[in-house]
């Protein structure tokens, strides 16, 4: 039965609050309370609907003084035992154990949040209850050792050993710093506010966050954690004067009314521009040229300003996001880099404007600052194209509307989205949850001068401007280690010898704190559901065979609010190898170059006017049970409303059959920017291209897929930037080439995912779209890739490491079975995560075994180490060899992951998953028999899982991506070892 409230009254008599105001949120069918606890002053939002994924979180106003990432390493450390759940680590517990579809934790420039969220009314209980309890009474005070480990400690082994700095944060900032446009990023913000807490790092720059102390530390979490300066809020379908008064009574209560000095400082605006030059690390073997990059900032306005900001969003695409956009194709067409990036934030208090180009020079930095303001006059003086506006409008109307987040829980990103305001103005959480009048407010001012006099009087008549030129220096990562292990040495010599005892001490303490488990009775502590609590039905696929004008397509029924989720599925199955890397390349070309009829910038415009989007992509689809067999495709996603289905097939013809491929010009471009945003992807998501290129090493499926997305792509694509005056030619008769190949009748596959009523917008459109594909004979083949265990070391800049190891447990003579999915709990989240995360100081670690092709792998996230990590993989068949836990944590471990496997699905997830499963001839009753077999695992049942783990550990295939002297120590390890980035 449905809980959510029509009104407040429907509360009656509720003590220990205030009701501040009520608010009818229609555009997301909700009501918005807003309370203020009497005693404490603590600020409570409340969203109440009929979402059975309920979200809490409860957040702080967190502002820094300084780079030392504090407010970051009180993050961490509040979830590692409190109160009333006295274990390590009730987060780990709570991941391994419970039902949520979220749990996590985020540190921003200026707060500090803890949502959860779950669809199970006892295990949201629970979370809440656990996350309450850590930030309230964490065990910060009691132990020191927590702060060590999530912050920063020294290590030392021994009199002789090196003095060493250690800690998750600072190891996950170091990751975070060996990014350029992390870097960039950073440095924009701390320039544009340099009297405000946005003037200093929040997350810790790894340079100062050694120079926290613990006693700082604790002032830190006892000034801002109270309820005083806290932000509570309630999503979804619930009790909700059951929550309130809970929260009240269990904690609220305890505390009187204790103002918190946390305000966000107004930054003055600047009198003149201000021009910032900072270096960045390349590494050795890298190149300086064009590796500079470039940007232009400023402060627009206040978040509070709801208009200003929308409007701004829309400026952002309009000028700079859209393909072709003119103030992006200004500056590409001038050469001034080679990517431009832009950034509208406005998270914070004072949004910024950020127009970045990459792969620039240092002297083009007076040009590319004049050009920005001359073609911005231009534009003021001549107007913004109409269409453009309308379609950035459409855009992002689409997605407000659609209000798909993904594997995010809409009410989670809701919540992110209210403190963007609340956290300014106590009275305005709800500012900009109902935006459907303000789009048609921005539709009806298109034809009026609104958008150019934003353009002059906040990018052209706006002095708070910063230029930072971000400047690359080889080798500057290794000056930097030197200076940090003279400075660690000269520290150890200076000390004496009952100080470096007691250094060693502290070390060897430490170890045996984190070596140490819980008690029994602590872990009990921490609540947990039944076997019972769980639902025993897998979730369901949604596969229905159907027949459109004598044309058969897969529909999946599921409501979509009038939206169809269209895919094309192209099979590649037969296309020349040679000829694989181009196809990721021709992926990306369609829909981002001319048409006959549309230059690339109109064909964007008439495709946000009339759809939600449109893309395509590359995707490999295993068979299941069978490793060697694979169905390679290319896909076209079209989201669109179902009377613009017209439009939707008008222009899917266009892109598949009119695109003018022969456009040098653009081509490079084109390529350009591919090799930027992979080299961006590589340096922030090492673990899973380590993990891609390491299976490719003998999976077929997997050779494929980073020869079209992954390293050798990245390669292929650096290849063709290099030299492309002499293959421009033999690239575009490949692209002509592939669409032959691949646009054909015969290759393709339909996916339509709407309601039942959705179906007929097909009808007298599908087949005559199908009926105009190729039909010329093209040479069929049926070659294979030359798979090489490589075992490579790809040596970077960056600061940290991805150390990955892959293998394949079919191929090893053995079967899947649904304990795999346990084992991936127990050893996430257990194993890997003591030995690599807790004991290692790794941001992060997983592993995983896949059902379909069974591949398997163990892989680490900003790592410090390469071989110490490596042994723990080596080790972890005899960890599963001896596993024993007694019968509630099995529970746990089970419950842990169902909540995996339940994540509530989108409509579009729903139809995206059920064709996965389609195309791999997954059914129904293969997902309940491994639901089945992840329900009634036993402690046996895990431990004979250990010869699977020793078959992908005995494979062999190692691919690491991480620091240059980091991978040449380790260069033994390795078959080769290589630069990564040039």
């Amino acid at each position: 039965m449905s809980r959510n409230l029509k009104s407040s009254k429907e509360l009656g008599i509720l003590s220990g609050y205030e009701l501040i105001s009520e608010e009818e949120l229609q555009d997301i069918n909700s009501l918005g309370l807003l309370f203020k606890h009497t005693k404490t002053g603590a600020r409570v939002a409340v969203v109440s609907n009929d979402d059975n994924n309920k979200v809490f979180s409860i957040g702080f106003r967190t502002p820094p003084i300084n780079s030392t990432g504090v407010p970051h390493i009180v993050e961490h450390t509040v979830l590692c035992g409190s109160r009333d759940f006295p274990a390590k680590d009730p987060f780990i517990e709570l991941a391994k154990g419970s039902l949520n579809t979220f749990l996590n934790a985020m540190t921003y420039p200026d707060k500090t949040i803890y949502p959860v969220a779950s669809c199970n009314d006892q295990d949201f209980q629970n979370l809440v209850h656990v996350y309450m309890d850590a930030v309230f009474y964490p065990n910060i005070y009691k132990k020191e050792e927590i702060f060590k480990q999530e912050g920063w400690h020294y290590e030392l082994e021994s009199e002789d050993a090196e003095l060493k700095y250690n800690g998750v944060v600072y190891n996950e900032m170091k990751g975070a710093f060996s990014s350029p446009e992390q870097q960039l990023f950073r440095t924009i913000q701390n320039a544009l506010f340099p009297d405000t807490a946005y003037g200093v790092e929040s997350g810790g720059d790894p340079e100062f966050i050694p120079d926290l102390s613990y006693e700082e530390f604790l002032d830190f979490h006892k000034k801002y954690y109270h309820p005083s300066n806290s932000y509570i809020y309630l999503y979804g379908d619930m009790n909700v004067k059951e929550k309130l008064e809970w929260l009240d009574q269990a904690y609220l209560n305890d505390f009187s009314d204790d103002p918190v000095d946390s305000e966000i400082q107004f930054q003055q605006p600047f009198h003149e521009v201000k021009d910032i030059e900072v270096p960045y690390p390349l590494s050795e073997n890298d190149t300086s040229k064009n590796n500079t990059y470039l940007s232009y900032n400023l402060i627009i306005g206040t978040s509070l300003d709801r208009d200003l900001c929308m409007a701004f969003q829309v400026l952002e695409y309009v000028l700079l996001s859209a393909p072709g956009a003119p103030l992006k194709q200004a500056l590409i067409d001038a050469g001034i880099g080679k990517d431009i990036i832009s950034s509208f934030d406005a998270d914070i208090y004072q949004p910024t404007f950020s127009i970045i180009t990459k792969n620039a020079e240092k002297e083009q930095k007076e040009q590319f600052a004049g050009l920005i303001r001359s073609t911005l006059e231009k534009l003021v003086k001549e107007g913004l194209d109409e269409k453009s506006l309308k379609a950035a409008i459409n855009y992002y109307e689409f997605k407000y509307r659609e209000a798909d987040y993904g594997q995010f829980p809409k009410g989670l990103m809701y919540g992110i989205q209210m403190l963007s305001t609340w956290l300014y103005d106590d009275n305005k959480p709800f500012l900009k949850m109902n935006a459907n009048r303000l789009f048609e407010t921005l539709k009806a001012k298109i034809n009026s001068d609104y958008y150019t006099k934003l353009i002059e009087q906040y990018l052209l008549n706006n002095n708070h401007v910063v230029l930072v030129t971000l400047i690359p220096e080889a080798g500057l990562n290794a000056k930097r280690e030197d200076k940090l292990k003279e400075k660690l040495a000269a520290y150890k010599a200076g000390l004496s010898k009952e100080e470096i005892q007691k250094l060693i001490e502290d070390t060897r303490l430490l170890k045996e704190y984190q070596e140490e488990p819980s008690t029994k009775e602590d872990l009990e502590k921490i609540p947990l559901l039944d076997r019972e609590d769980i639902d025993k039905n897998a979730q369901p696929l949604y596969n229905k065979e159907v027949m459109i004008d004598g044309f058969p397509i897969v529909h999946h029924n599921v409501f979509t609010n009038g939206i169809a989720y269209m895919k094309l599925i192209f099979s590649l199955d037969q296309i020349p190898k040679e000829l694989t890397p181009y196809i990721g390349l021709l992926s990306t070309v369609l829909g981002y170059i001319d048409t006959e009829h549309y230059s690339f910038l109109e064909l964007s415009n008439e495709i946000n006017i009339h759809t939600g989007g449109i893309s395509t992509d590359v995707a490999c689809f295993g068979k299941k049970g069978k490793p060697g067999e694979y169905l390679p495709t290319l896909q076209v996603d079209v989201k669109v409303l179902y009377d613009e289905m017209d439009y939707a097939f008008d222009l899917l013809k266009e892109i598949i059959s009119f695109t003018k491929l022969r456009d040098e010009k653009r081509l490079l471009e084109i390529i350009s920017e591919v090799k930027s945003r992979l080299q961006m992807h590589i340096m922030s998501a090492g673990h899973s291209v380590a993990v891609d290129r390491a299976m490719s090493y003998f999976s077929e499926a997997s050779r494929f897929n980073e020869e079209t997305k992954g390293i050798a792509y990245f390669k292929f694509i650096e290849r063709l930037e290099e030299d492309f005056s002499n293959q421009a030619g033999d690239l575009i008769e490949k692209l002509q080439l592939l669409m032959n190949y691949i646009f054909r009748r015969e290759n393709i596959s339909v996916s339509f995912t709407s309601g039942e009523d959705g179906l007929a917008t097909l009808n007298g459109r599908l087949l005559p779209f199908v009926e105009q594909l190729k039909t010329d004979a093209v040479e069929q083949t049926d070659e294979h890739f030359d798979l090489v265990c490589a075992n490579e070391g790809f040596k970077t800049s960056g600061q940290v490491q991805y150390v990955a190891r892959t293998g394949n447990f079919i191929e090893a003579g053995y079967e899947y079975t649904g304990a795999l999915e346990v084992l991936k709990t127990i050893l996430g989240y257990d194993y890997l995560w003591n030995n690599i995360r807790v004991k290692g100081g790794a941001y992060g670690c997983m592993c995983g075994f896949s059902y379909i092709s069974g591949n398997g792998y163990f892989t680490s996230y900003r790592d410090p180490n390469v071989k110490e990590t490596n042994e723990v993989y080596e080790k972890a068949a005899e960890f599963v060899k001896n596993f024993t836990v007694d019968e509630r944590d099995m529970t746990k471990y089970i419950i842990g992951t169902i909540s995996g496997l339940d994540t509530p699905r989108t409509p579009r997830t729903k139809g995206v998953v059920s064709m996965g499963a389609y195309l791999s001839g997954t059914t129904q009753e293969d997902l309940q028999k491994q639901r089945d077999e992840i329900l009634n695992v036993t402690v046996e049942d895990v431990r004979k899982l250990s010869d699977i783990v020793k078959a992908i550990v005995d494979a062999g295939n190692l691919c690491v991506i991480g620091n240059e002297n980091k991978i040449e120590q380790n260069k033994d390890m390795f078959k080769e070892v290589k630069t990564l980035l040039k």
